[in-house]
């Protein structure tokens, strides 16, 4: 089973690069984020069918929005925190499915602009409300994969200018903070545990030749409940994906797992 989380920054705008993400790694689940549109397009969800994908669509217009593409028919699609009896998040940044006997969540946690800001606040309060979701609805022992744009980096070598980022709503303590107590649940960050050492990246600003520059951070993340985990075999990131015209400025992270064992 291969699963790629990949913030497409405008599932429109970049069509031909996910038609090319899909036939060049031939994945088996696809976790999108920031669709920035209600439903798929109709050229992009023709593209699905040809291809041999269904999509769980949980979008809104112009901002945020997220998708599960999967070959099998993804069954038990539920949207955003639909259920936790909390209030209804406006945001379009959560949707789980189930494919075969995996629970498959796509996930596009907020930003939280400044330190300190209300939309920070936003932010880590999106996290905790998520670990209670996760408590409320399952076992840690159950096949999850929880994919997505995590807007955090959790680790310092994840971070290529930690002295610039250090002090951002990626990097700060809280932010790790509340992105450590959704992993808590049981959840095992397949690209840390097949490479320790760091220094790969998922996300390059489009601003100051950030990418040529080097200036990236992980901050996508494909997490895995442990046995899952340990039929991981291999992880990665397609850094040339973000190279070229009109790239994201996300790149598709990859996780392989031998599953059903």
């Amino acid at each position: 089973m291969r699963v790629i989380t990949w913030n497409v920054n405008s599932v429109k705008v970049r069509q031909e690069r996910l038609v090319g993400v899909l036939e060049r790694h031939e994945p088996d689940v696809v976790c999108l984020q920031e669709l920035k549109c209600p439903e798929l397009p109709e050229p992009v969800a023709e593209d699905l069918e040809r291809l041999g994908y269904h999509a769980a669509v949980h979008g809104q217009k112009t901002y945020n929005g997220v998708a599960v593409l999967s070959r099998a028919k993804p069954t038990n699609i539920v949207k955003g925190f639909e259920g936790d009896g909390g209030e209804e998040d406006s945001h379009a940044r959560l949707i789980s499915v189930m494919v075969g006997d995996v629970r498959v969540y796509s996930a596009y946690f907020p930003n939280g602009g400044e330190v300190g800001s209300d939309k920070f606040v936003y932010k880590l309060a999106w996290m905790e409300r998520l670990r209670a979701l996760l408590d409320a609805r399952h076992k840690n022992s159950e096949p999850i994969i929880l994919a997505g744009d995590m807007n955090v980096a959790p680790f310092d070598t994840d971070v290529a200018k930690l002295e610039k980022w250090a002090d951002t709503t990626h990097c700060v303590q809280e932010a790790r903070d509340g992105l450590k107590q959704v992993e808590d649940f049981g959840f095992v960050d397949t690209h840390h545990a097949k490479h320790p050492d760091g220094n790969i990246y998922s996300w390059w600003d489009y601003r100051q030749l950030a990418f040529p520059k080097g200036d990236g951070l992980r901050i996508d993340i494909i997490y895995a409940t442990e046995e899952l985990a340990k039929a991981c075999t291999d992880a990665s990131i397609d850094r040339d994906e973000r190279k070229g015209k009109q790239p994201s400025d996300h790149a598709p992270v990859i996780a392989d797992f031998e599953w059903p064992a």
